[in-house]
Order: structure tokens, then C-alpha cells, then sequence
């Protein structure tokens, strides 16, 4: 296959977006799965705030400077919010596990303004019917699952009427990883992915979720941010990628995987690992990228130029800790054996 053809799955994909009930008819190739619907409580400033439900995550956004901010969970101690993956033009914000708690406070470094927290509950909400496709979805070879079989509720990308962020695309040029900087040993993954979507989509006013594909510690290998009808994950029927959200500033052309899990200490799970190098290998391969070459990257939109490596961490491009020291370190092995 040529050089910058597209990817394809194996399998089509639908979605009951519309309604919580189960459809009267299901679509050939597919199959009814029930996942819950994600509930959200929103806040604004410092004060204590309760929630009707026991919160998955805690997303919190201000204005002003990005270190100091804090959280305290029900009647726990304060603890730093941490730097997380995300980042946002003129101020912080961190996505931080609840453990179940229904009440929280924040701190915000001093002078912060609009002060913003949402809490995320992504595993107890009412079901909501999907199509999920009755056969593995396959990206050359890796498995994945489509946003349909995770539990993307597409009526998230849609603000106003109107989807918020349209798609648009260009030419592959780079693969950037990630860590979520959530809790390790994650019982509900899926859980994760629907939390974070719920975050970026909507907390941070994205439209969707910011990376193209992410990673649990199973090697599970999720579809992220979405690319059109056509059904094929991350590209267009031309071979273009769909521009994301997960390295603000250099997110046009730059393909993102983020694995599930804090990777400041804790390697990758040698699954993790292996459906990080495999994804990689497959597009690298079909879109002609050499995973061990230096590039010049060329952001399309603005033409903002910057030496880097095909396969980079995120603290390649802008001052993070992501993916965490240890995903980091791993990089040259990654790029090696994408290469063979």
C-alpha cells in the first residue's frame, strides 16, 4: 500500500446518539451495548461545593497563573492538583479522580479568576444505548475500540446547535505520546476515556476529546477524537489527520496516543507498551514516517516551524511533565522498535 493511504477498519460502526432507549432496530454489523451516561455537576469560584452523586473525576479551569492550585475531597486533606496533560491559553487547569466523593474544595493560585470545577460522574449515570459493531474494529492489524464501543456520547461535541470544533485535516507529520495523568491500575478504563471526554469536550470547550487514540494498561487500544462519517479512526478517506487538541500549538498534522495512568514513576504495563509500539509501527509504516528520524515540523495553519522528533513526548513541545519520566525514557525504545 502507498505511502499516505488511508487507514480502514474492519468494520463499520453506529451510534445511538439520540436517545436512552434501546432502538427498535439495530443496524447490520452491529449490536445494542449499554453504557451509562455521564452526569455533571458544575461550580464556579472557591467555595465548598456538593454534589446529588458520587463524582468519577473532578475537572477544575481558571484564569491566571498555572502552579499552586489544590483540592481537598470530602473531608480529606488538600492535595495539589498537579499539571496533568492539558494545558489552556492564559491559565491552568487539572482533571483530578474524586474517589467517589460528593463534596470537594479548590484552591487557585493567588489572583486566579473565573474559577471553574465540574464533577464528573462516568460510571453510575441512567444507560444509553449504543450500536457497537458485532465484530472487532481493526486498524491494519491493531484492534481498537470505536467511540461507539466506549460510550461516546456524540451529542457532546455539539454546542449550540452547531459542532463545536469542525473537523479539519492535513498531512500526517509527527506521532506525539501522552500520559492521562490518571490513577493507575484503573478498574474502569473505559470510565476514564468517557471522563475525559466529558473534560475536554466540554469543561475546556474543545468539542471533543483531545487525543486520536488512547491506551489502558490491557494494551486495549481506544478511537479518540472523531474524523467524520466515513469511519475510518484518526484520518480521511484522503489520508489526512484530523487536527485534535493534545499539544496546543502544534496539534495540526501531529497524531496523539495517550496511555491510561500516571507514568511519573510507574513504567507502562508491558501490554501498554506493546500496543503503543505496534499503533505506531502500523501508521508510521502506511503514512511514511521514519520513527527514528529528526524533523522539522511545519504547522500548516500558521507556519510556526520546530526541530523535533517523529516520535515525541509531549514535553517536546511545550513545558509539561507529560508522559510522565518513565513513559519519557522509554521513547528511544519505542522509536526503535516502531521501526522494525
Amino acid at each position: 500500500m502507498a505511502a499516505g493511504a488511508a487507514l480502514t477498519p474492519v468494520v463499520f460502526a453506529a451510534t445511538d446518539s439520540g436517545s436512552d432507549s434501546t432502538p427498535d432496530t439495530t443496524p447490520s454489523g452491529t449490536e445494542p451495548e449499554t453504557f451509562p451516561a455521564t452526569r455533571t455537576a458544575t461550580a464556579t469560584g472557591t467555595t465548598p461545593a456538593t454534589t446529588a452523586f458520587a463524582a468519577s473525576y473532578v475537572g477544575l479551569r481558571w484564569t491566571g497563573d498555572t502552579d499552586g492550585a489544590g483540592i481537598r475531597l470530602a473531608d480529606g486533606p488538600w492535595q495539589p492538583t498537579g499539571t496533568g496533560c492539558a494545558t489552556v491559553d492564559g491559565g491552568g487547569t487539572a482533571l483530578i479522580a474524586a474517589d467517589e466523593a460528593t463534596t470537594y474544595e479548590v484552591r487557585t493560585p493567588a489572583g486566579a479568576t473565573d474559577v471553574r470545577s465540574v464533577a464528573i460522574d462516568c460510571t453510575r449515570g441512567p444507560g444509553r444505548t449504543f450500536h457497537v459493531p458485532s465484530e472487532p474494529t481493526r486498524v491494519r492489524g491493531v484492534r481498537y475500540l470505536s467511540r461507539p464501543a466506549w460510550g461516546a456520547d456524540e451529542s457532546k461535541r455539539y454546542k449550540d446547535g452547531k459542532v463545536n470544533s469542525p473537523e479539519v485535516y492535513y498531512p500526517l507529520q509527527s506521532i506525539t505520546v501522552h500520559h492521562t495523568d490518571t490513577p493507575n491500575a484503573d478498574p474502569d478504563p473505559a470510565g476514564t476515556v468517557r471522563g475525559i471526554y466529558e473534560y475536554h469536550a466540554v469543561t475546556l470547550d474543545w468539542g471533543d476529546i483531545g487525543y486520536h487514540f488512547l491506551i489502558d494498561e490491557a494494551g486495549v487500544v481506544y478511537e479518540g477524537r472523531y474524523s467524520g462519517d466515513d469511519l475510518v479512526p484518526a484520518f480521511n478517506p484522503d489520508g489526512n489527520l484530523v487536527t485534535a487538541f493534545h499539544t496546543a500549538g502544534f496539534n495540526s498534522g501531529n497524531l496523539g496516543i495517550a496511555l491510561i495512568g500516571n507514568l511519573v514513576s510507574q513504567a507502562p504495563t508491558d501490554e501498554a507498551k506493546a500496543s503503543l509500539i505496534r499503533l505506531i509501527k502500523v501508521i508510521a509504516r502506511f503514512k511514511g514516517l521514519d520513527p527514528q528520524a529528526k524533523i522539522t515540523y511545519t504547522n500548516p495553519v500558521n507556519g510556526v516551524k520546530k526541530d523535533n522528533e517523529t516520535i515525541s513526548g509531549h514535553r517536546d513541545w511545550l513545558q509539561t511533565d507529560c508522559p510522565g519520566q518513565t513513559m519519557y525514557d522509554l521513547l528511544s525504545e519505542v522509536r526503535r522498535s516502531a521501526a522494525y
